[in-house]
């Protein structure tokens, strides 16, 4: 690889950064091929329990390369960069997209397959597609309208509007708001919230809500009754240790 993504693990947390800050971290096929090596690997990795995808430099990403587009970039597949989104998704551990400056069209799809978007107060979002009479196929049809609802979805798509980090939250975009000078930290100590909970827990709760997506409340129901996953090998050490510390 050639360090267009590049990892970094620290304690059970996962740091992969989109890198290429000379070109506000754009998307090509080449960036494609580093996360997708990248989250193979992650997806069974035991050792991370929590993964962190920010961009370096002045953003998260500016989004795709137009360069690219307009070159005719070569993709290994049809559906190749969705797919690999999907994977992305499908992680069996949490995924936290940290987003500071541009997120862009292929970068807000690419932060849309992450569990949460935490924002800076710097973060923008939009997608344009429509400004460059192209269309979504890398998910922003289908995962847009899932946080934010239909009506502001196409809002959103048919205007080609900038969205500030604290409009994003209200629209539920995205879940935080934190300040610029100590966002990385902030970004941090909340993953760290989620690594201090079972690792067990996060992959089942994380394929029960995957399956049940847009189920009927009563199927839904069925099916957490039916394909609970039970305990997790942890679950007597907790008990134990939350027992002990109570007693004291």
């Amino acid at each position: 690889m050639t360090d267009l993504v590049t990892r970094a693990d620290q304690d059970g947390l996962c740091w992969l950064t989109l890198n290429r800050p000379d070109k506000l971290n754009a998307l090509t096929v080449g960036v494609f091929q580093e996360l997708r090596a990248h989250v193979l690997d992650l997806k069974k990795d035991a050792s991370v329990g929590c993964v962190i995808l920010r961009g370096a430099g002045k953003c998260f990403s500016a989004g795709h390369d137009l360069a690219d587009i307009a070159t005719g970039e070569k993709t290994p597949s049809r559906g190749w960069h969705s797919e690999t989104l999907r994977m992305l998704e499908k992680l069996p551990k949490p995924v936290i997209a940290a987003v500071h400056g541009h997120c862009y069209t292929g970068a807000l799809e690419v932060a849309l397959a992450a569990d949460f978007i935490l924002a800076s107060t710097s973060a923008k979002f939009a997608d344009t597609h429509a400004k460059w009479a192209l269309t979504p196929i890398w998910g922003m049809s289908q995962r847009l309208p899932r946080r934010v609802g239909a009506a502001t979805a196409k809002r959103l798509m048919f205007t080609a509007e900038t969205v500030a980090a604290e409009t994003a939250q209200r629209i539920g975009l995205c879940e935080a708001v934190f300040p610029e000078q100590n966002f990385f930290a902030d970004v941090e100590s909340f993953a760290r919230q989620i690594l201090a909970n079972s690792a067990f827990s996060h992959a089942a709760n994380k394929r029960l809500l995957e399956a049940t997506d847009m189920d009927a409340l009563d199927a839904g129901l069925q099916w957490e009754v039916m394909e609970n996953e039970g305990v997790g090998p942890d679950m007597q050490a907790r008990i134990a240790a939350f027992t002990q510390k109570s007693k004291r």
